[in-house]
């Protein structure tokens, strides 16, 4: 397990473009046959990536989290971003297409991923958060999810947000999570930008091809940097920073958040023109 500690804001403008990767971009998250793990101590987040291959993947608790088992104190909001897999939790076998999600309650202990065909292998993403009590595992296609249509053409920012932990749909303890979809022709995404002081946000961008990138925006609204990211490639947002994207060409994202709060809609809005 990779651990990345918090950043304050005011040594954050001195960061160049190397410090500003090895602190918040998380790269190389979806290696055939492995699983990658980040831990972030912004509200003690946990990022991985899982592929299995020809076998299945356990997921086992790193000496780390200092815990019996994985989920002993957490829970964990996952979506399939590949081919067609199935997550085994406790004995029970969830099916999993592309966009589909499962939120995995504390207190789980054995969770396994596996892969439907090698060749086409899943690429499961997951983000895990510290979790008081225990709600249902739940298994949500993209169908189910809670979407919300926002911007325009006019202003290359036309999307569709589906909320899949949320309130309105699967309930968790502090988890929220989903995936933005960009129609083509839009680039930008959470602009014009905000904030939310009571919660921290990890963005994954995929569907992009090896020609294409995102300029993911972060810090102070005053005081902006940007980091150039890749396909299959996640940031970490700590909670003071803006967290916004102009990409080459479209793109979807997924979107995870845990800290004070789950009211999505508590947001500090950033006015276009003050941002510098």
């Amino acid at each position: 397990m990779e651990v990345r500690e918090a950043c304050n804001s005011k040594d954050f403008v001195s960061y160049d473009t190397k410090r500003l990767r090895d602190d918040f971009l998380i790269t190389d998250l979806f290696t055939l046959g492995e699983t990658k793990v980040v831990y972030s101590h912004n509200d003690r987040i946990i990022v991985g990536g899982v592929v299995p291959a020809s076998n299945p993947l356990k997921l086992e608790a790193a000496a780390e989290i200092r815990a019996k088992y994985f989920l002993e104190r957490r829970e964990m909001g996952v979506l399939n971003i590949g081919g067609k897999g199935s997550i085994i939790v406790d004995g029970t076998t969830y099916e999993m297409n592309k966009y589909d999600c499962l939120y995995i309650g504390r207190g789980s202990k054995e969770i396994t991923f596996a892969s439907d065909d090698e060749t086409k292998p899943a690429k499961f993403y997951f983000n895990s958060v510290p979790a008081h009590k225990t709600y249902p595992t739940t298994h949500a296609p993209m169908s189910k999810a809670n979407p919300k249509k926002v911007g325009s053409i006019e202003t290359s920012n036309e999307r569709t947000i589906y909320q899949y932990i949320h309130p309105d749909v699967i309930q968790s303890c502090q988890l929220v999570m989903g995936c933005t979809l960009l129609e083509k022709g839009s680039v930008w995404n959470t602009m014009p930008p905000h904030t939310h002081d009571r919660r921290m946000e990890v963005y994954l961008y995929f569907d992009m091809d090896d020609e294409n990138v995102v300029f993911h925006m972060m810090g102070k609204p005053d005081e902006t940097r940007h980091i150039v990211v890749k396909n299959e490639e996640a940031v970490i947002s700590p909670s003071w920073s803006i967290h916004a994207g102009v990409g080459t060409r479209n793109y979807t994202f997924i979107w995870g958040m845990c800290g004070e709060n789950m009211d999505y809609d508590d947001m500090d809005h950033i006015k276009i023109k003050d941002l510098k």
